[in-house]
C-alpha cells in the first residue's frame, strides 16, 4: 500500500512543478524569438538593400500587424482560451520568423513582418492573460519576474544573431535553426499549462481602448511600446551607421539593454512591495532618458553600449506594472491597455524611421529619450499603479 500511494503523490508534485516552470518558459521562448527577429534587422535590412525610410516602412508593418491583430487574439481566446492560443500563435510565429528570413525583396519582407506582428501580438495577449491569471489567483506578483525571463530570452536571441552574423550565417539559415527545436520546446511547456476548461472572453469589438483610470496606463503602454521597440529596432542600426559597428557588434545594443532589463525585472516584484509601482516607473523612465542622452553623445560604439544598458534599467518595470495593474482589472481592461500599447509599436518604427532619415540617427536616439521623460511624467500621475 505505501508503494502504491508513494507514486502519485511524487507524480503530483513533479506536475505541479513542471506547471510553474511551464508559463516562465513560455515568456523565455517569446523573448528568444523576438530577440533573434532584432538581432538580425541590420542584416536583413543590407540583404534587401534598404534605407532608413524603407526600413521604417517594413517595421511600420510589424507595428501595424500588431494593431489589426486584435480581433484574431480576441477569437481565439475566446474560442480557446489562452493555453490553445498560446500554442497556435507561437507555431504561427515560428514559421513567420523563417518567412522574414528568406524573404527576397522589400516587399515580401514587409508582408512577412506585418505576420510577424500579428502572431507576435497574439501569442503576448495570450501569455499575459495567463499570467495576470495566475496572480489574481494566486495572490503573488509575478509579472516582473515574467517579463524578466522574457527579456532573458531576447538577450540570448540577440546574442545568438551576433554570433551568426559574425560566422557570415545568413538570418534565413539561422532562423531555420532555431524554428524545429522552438517548437518542440513550445509544444511540451504548453501541454504543461494549466488547462483551460473554457474560453477567454477578451473584448467583442474589433479594436478595444482603455477608457477611465485606465487611459493613463494605456498612456504608459503606448509610450512604453514606443521606447521600447524603438531600441529594439534601431539601436543596432545607430551603432552601424553612427559609429561604424561591423554586424557582430551592432546586435550588442540590444544585448546590453536585454540584460539590464532582466536583472531590474527579476528584483522587480519584490521592489514593487518596498517602495510601489508609480515611484520606480517614474524613477526609471527617468534613469532611461539619462542613458539614452549619453548614448547619442557617446564617442564611441562601445560606449555608448554602456547607455543603452542604462536605458534598460529604467525602462525594464514599465510593461510589468503596466500589465499587472491592468490584469488586475479584469481581462477586458488588460485587453485595452494592450491595444493602445501596440498602437505605439505602430507609431514607433516610422517616427524613429522619418527622424533619422531628415535629421539623423543621433536624433532618432534622442527623441526615444525624450518619450522616456513622457513616461515619468504619465507614470507619476497614474493612480492605478500602486
Amino acid at each position: 500500500m505505501q508503494t502504491t500511494v508513494s507514486v502519485p503523490r511524487r507524480s503530483s508534485f513533479v506536475l505541479v512543478q513542471a506547471q510553474l516552470f511551464s508559463l516562465p518558459v513560455v515568456f523565455a521562448l517569446f523573448g528568444l524569438i523576438m530577440g533573434s527577429w532584432a538581432g538580425r534587422i541590420p542584416a536583413l535590412a543590407a540583404g534587401v538593400n534598404v534605407s532608413h525610410a524603407a526600413l521604417s516602412m517594413v517595421l511600420l508593418c510589424g507595428g501595424l500587424g500588431a494593431v489589426i491583430s486584435y480581433p484574431i487574439s480576441s477569437f481565439l481566446m475566446a474560442r480557446f482560451g489562452a493555453r490553445k492560443t498560446i500554442m497556435i500563435a507561437g507555431l504561427a510565429l515560428l514559421c513567420v520568423l523563417v518567412s522574414i528570413g528568406m524573404a527576397p525583396d522589400v516587399s515580401r519582407l514587409m508582408m512577412a513582418v506585418l505576420m510577424l506582428g500579428i502572431t507576435a501580438s497574439t501569442f503576448d495577449v495570450a501569455m499575459n492573460s495567463a499570467a495576470a491569471r495566475r496572480e489574481k489567483e494566486s495572490g503573488k506578483s509575478e509579472m516582473s519576474r515574467l517579463h524578466g525571463l522574457c527579456c532573458a530570452g531576447g538577450l540570448v536571441g540577440a546574442t545568438l544573431g551576433s554570433l551568426m552574423a559574425s560566422m557570415k550565417i545568413a538570418p534565413a539559415t539561422h532562423f531555420l535553426m532555431l524554428a524545429g527545436p522552438l517548437a518542440v520546446v513550445l509544444w511540451l511547456a504548453v501541454n504543461l499549462l494549466e488547462a483551460d476548461e473554457v474560453g477567454e472572453k477578451v473584448e467583442k469589438k474589433k479594436f478595444a481602448l482603455p477608457r477611465g483610470p485606465l487611459v493613463l496606463l494605456g498612456l504608459l503602454g503606448f509610450f512604453g511600446s514606443m521606447a521600447e521597440g524603438s531600441i529594439a529596432d534601431w539601436s543596432g542600426v545607430f551603432l552601424k551607421e553612427h559609429f561604424g559597428a561591423s554586424d557582430g557588434l551592432a546586435p550588442l545594443a540590444l544585448s546590453s539593454f536585454s540584460l539590464m532589463m532582466l536583472m531590474s525585472r527579476m528584483v522587480g516584484d519584490k521592489m514593487k512591495e518596498r517602495y510601489g509601482a508609480k515611484r520606480l516607473v517614474t524613477l526609471g523612465a527617468l534613469v532611461a532618458a539619462s542613458g539614452l542622452f549619453f548614448a547619442v553623445l557617446a564617442p564611441n560604439a562601445y560606449v555608448a553600449l554602456g547607455g543603452f544598458a542604462i536605458a534598460g534599467v529604467g525602462l525594464a518595470l514599465v510593461f510589468p506594472f503596466v500589465f499587472s495593474a491592468a490584469g488586475a482589472q479584469g481581462p477586458a481592461a488588460l485587453a485595452a491597455v494592450a491595444s493602445m500599447a501596440y498602437s505605439g509599436s505602430l507609431m514607433g518604427p516610422p517616427a524613429i524611421g522619418a527622424v533619422a532619415h531628415f535629421v539623423g540617427m543621433q536624433a532618432a536616439i534622442a527623441y526615444v529619450g525624450g518619450l522616456s521623460l513622457v513616461i515619468a511624467m504619465v507614470a507619476c500621475r497614474t493612480r492605478l499603479l500602486k
